[in-house]
């Protein structure tokens, strides 16, 4: 005989949990302004990334946001140093701290930068029973020395997913960054500008949507599984 249509026989029923709307949509949403963190991946005098993620940090300034930015200078290479040295600790803080994030990256042979690579990678996905940058926002955005490109944009992507954060659809990049900074190191009018508008627009529009349920919506039915299942074997392990 067929199984019935709805017939899930590998769901564990005590580990899965139908959708709740009232935690989704709760009434009572944090107020403060949405805590945003910036990194850059270039540590040149006058590094065009770092001059973006400022651009972008007034912008979000402007839509009522609270902006921090890491400066990667002494940031040492991941393993070369522990956990414990004072620019990694300031990273994870940050990290910590933030509710969305921006990450701007030069693209250097076709690719993100070592220096933001490397800050992404002393980013741990766990600090303790703290994921640091689970369910939180992000946008992305990457300079090019010439023509436009999105190899950094793309690698970018790919890791804002394997660090478990809602990177936003929007993106920028911004062909021949040298001419798009005047000498004050403002960024001029350009529709490159207003890009970055619309992308820091819409990084505030999901940190502000998702901050008050950011830990509902990545409670997953596999990990309470696997949580269940490790609580199981130490209660019911026989004393020695």
């Amino acid at each position: 005989m067929d199984k019935p249509i709805d017939s899930t026989p590998n769901i564990d029923d005590a580990c899965f949990r139908p959708i709740d709307e009232a935690r989704l949509f709760a009434g009572s949403r944090p107020a403060h302004p949405p805590k945003i963190l910036l990194l850059h991946g270039s540590l040149r005098k006058r590094s065009f990334s770092r001059l973006l993620a400022e651009e972008a940090a007034r912008i979000l300034r402007r839509l009522g946001a609270e902006t921090r930015t890491f400066n990667p200078s002494g940031l040492p290479l991941p393993d070369d140093s522990e956990p414990d040295h004072p620019k990694v600790q300031e990273l994870r803080e940050l990290v910590t701290w933030c509710e969305g994030m921006v990450w701007c990256s030069p693209e250097r042979h076709g690719a993100m930068t070592a220096i933001m690579k490397a800050q992404i990678d002393w980013i741990p996905l766990s600090l303790g029973a703290v994921r640091p940058t689970q369910g939180k926002a992000l946008a992305i955005m990457q300079v090019c020395g010439g023509s436009q490109s999105f190899n950094a944009l793309n690698q970018m992507r790919v890791l804002g997913r394997w660090m478990r954060l809602i990177t936003i659809p929007n993106q920028s990049s911004v062909a021949k960054a040298f001419a798009e900074f005047d000498d004050k190191d403002g960024m001029k009018p350009s529709p490159y500008y207003d890009r970055v508008v619309d992308v820091m627009e819409e990084l505030v529009k999901f940190t502000l949507l998702t901050r008050g349920c950011a830990d509902y919506l990545v409670d997953r039915y596999s990990e309470r599984k696997e949580s269940a299942d490790e609580l199981s074997k130490r209660v019911n392990q026989r004393s020695i």
